[in-house]
């Protein structure tokens, strides 16, 4: 393991990329040189542990001078500068969709297949799970664990900054200015409004994001799991929540699922009905860590055990997007693979 490893940050002024740079000051990881690459963004000062730095030209930029590197750049970028990286002896922790089919690039959530970092014998690209799979798998490892999930169906609701600054700022200003809506970013009006698409249609009907929820679910917890989803987006600026109605094979009371998730890290159970305790964006989406679960039922269905949850997690700053990236960083460091 090298001490004052060296660290690049792709995309570093994007929304992603500056919950990323919030994230490892907070956690003081042993970090030698950092070196912030963009595109459009070159020139831009940038500020980290309070001392100011210039975004370089990735296109220039010699990528042996690295160990690691994070990508919050998108799939394009991704796709066209990430073997150069590994191919320079460097990791690659990349948080688009590019790699993560790929039958030979991992996929991780620390906290659920964190394990198999350890298997690494050389520089490797390394995939960030989709958002919403993210924080929907951080809760049912812990019940599939005990109790064996069989078909999970799942109805996102997803906030704006899951598709960038842009999204956001179209959100204010259509809630500024309703009578005056012109939608770029999305199809339709979003504020005031619910849109049932996130991502473009495929040929079965589903969007991208509905099946990213179906491939990485298999990919990274039980290629034997059914899974339905049907992802909408609302007017939302922050903060991603899901409705999980999951069938187990082996009988679970609400009481057994709370104490299957009670003490798991990373997690929080919110669900006090009588005091209308439960989970949602305004107070648990807020550069938060935790995946919050709430609203826990357990029912049966035609003698079939079927469990419901309310799910809530930060979508930038918390597991969606940059506390996953930094959590798969730091795990390289305890692996000894920097």
């Amino acid at each position: 393991m090298k001490n004052n490893f060296k660290l690049a940050i792709v995309g570093a002024s994007g929304v992603v990329g500056q919950k990323i740079i919030q994230l490892l000051e907070e956690m003081a990881l042993d970090i030698g040189e950092v070196f912030f690459l963009g595109s459009s963004s070159v020139g831009k000062d940038i500020f980290f542990n309070n001392e100011k730095f210039k975004i370089q030209d990735l296109e220039s930029f010699d990528p042996s001078n690295v160990d690691v590197s994070i990508f919050s750049a998108g799939s394009s970028v991704a796709k066209k500068y990430a073997h150069s990286f590994i191919d320079s002896g460097g990791y690659v922790i990349d948080l688009s969709s590019e790699f993560r089919y790929d039958d030979d690039k991992l996929l991780i959530i620390p906290e659920v297949n964190g394990n198999l970092i350890s298997n690494l014998n050389k520089p490797s690209i390394i995939a960030n799970p989709n958002c919403s799979t993210s924080q929907l798998l951080m809760i049912l490892q812990p019940i599939h664990k005990k109790f064996e999930i069989e078909f999970v169906n799942i109805a996102t609701y997803q906030a704006v900054s899951g598709t960038g600054k842009a999204a956001v700022d179209e959100l204010k200003q259509q809630s500024i200015d309703p009578d005056n809506i012109t939608p770029k970013i999305y199809p339709k009006q979003i504020a005031f409004n619910v849109l049932p698409q996130c991502d473009v249609f495929l040929e079965n009907a589903f969007t991208k994001e509905e099946m990213k929820l179906v491939w990485e679910t298999k990919k990274i917890l039980d290629p034997n799991i059914e899974v339905q989803a049907t992802c909408a987006r609302v007017p939302v600026f922050n903060g991603h929540s899901e409705a999980v109605f999951l069938r187990t094979k082996i009988d679970a009371s609400k009481e057994d699922v709370i104490d299957s998730l009670t003490g798991i890290k990373g997690v929080s159970v919110i669900d006090n009905p009588t005091t209308q305790e439960y989970p949602n964006p305004i107070e648990n989406a807020h550069d938060t860590k935790d995946v919050y679960v709430g609203r826990i039922r357990a029912q049966k269905v035609l003698n079939e055990t079927w469990i419901a949850l309310w799910i809530v997690a930060d979508n930038v700053y918390g597991k969606g997007a940059a506390l996953n990236a930094v959590q798969i960083l730091d795990l390289l460091i305890t692996n000894n693979k920097l």
